[in-house]
């Protein structure tokens, strides 16, 4: 087998995956090429060149590098070199909690300070019509909301994944105590 030539035969629990996630990506606003690379690449769990992502996910070479590029501005895959080989291969991290943080740090900072951002110069605009106190009280409470939500986040990145997962898990239990408080 030439080793620039060659594609990974894929299981059908690896295909079911890779699938999937491209269909998950799909409905998060994600490319699905975008999201099968990242798939592949974590179901893998080794370092691929850009010619055996192509073959092994049968799609164009020029999707697969629009992918790797958009995946490298997300910081969700790096380019590793291979002794012997003077290819860039891709990987990407096997720590589901480094690639959930690496998500939401990259959203919050794609989604959230924008609009924080638009929404404090909407608040401060000489064009806000000051007579609609309604509007205003709209926008002031859509931005304490984003803050808030944007704090915490900041906050929740900075925990331990074991922390982390105890905070989630509690849930509904976070309502009891919060009730036992008052």
């Amino acid at each position: 087998m030439n080793m620039y030539n060659s594609a990974m035969i894929l299981n059908p629990v690896a295909q079911r995956f890779i699938l999937h996630w491209g269909e998950m990506g799909s409905k998060w606003g994600v490319n699905r090429t975008v999201a099968q690379v990242h798939a592949l690449l974590y179901f893998v769990g080794k370092p691929m060149p850009a010619d055996e992502i192509t073959e092994t996910l049968g799609v164009a070479r020029s999707n697969v590098s629009n992918s790797l590029k958009e995946l490298q501005n997300w910081n969700l895959i790096q380019v590793v070199h291979i002794m012997g080989d003077r290819r860039d291969h891709f990987t990407t991290s096997s720590d589901v909690w480094v690639l959930f943080k690496t998500v939401v740090h990259e959203r919050k900072e794609r989604e959230f300070d924008p609009t924080i951002s638009v929404l404090r110069d909407c608040l401060e605009s000489p064009d806000l019509d000051k007579e609609d106190a309604e509007a205003q009280q709209r926008i002031k409470e859509a931005l304490g909301f984003m803050e808030v939500l944007s704090t915490w986040g900041d906050q929740m990145l900075k925990l331990e994944p074991s922390t982390l997962m105890k905070v989630l898990k509690l849930g509904s239990k976070i309502k009891d105590l919060l009730s036992l408080a008052k």
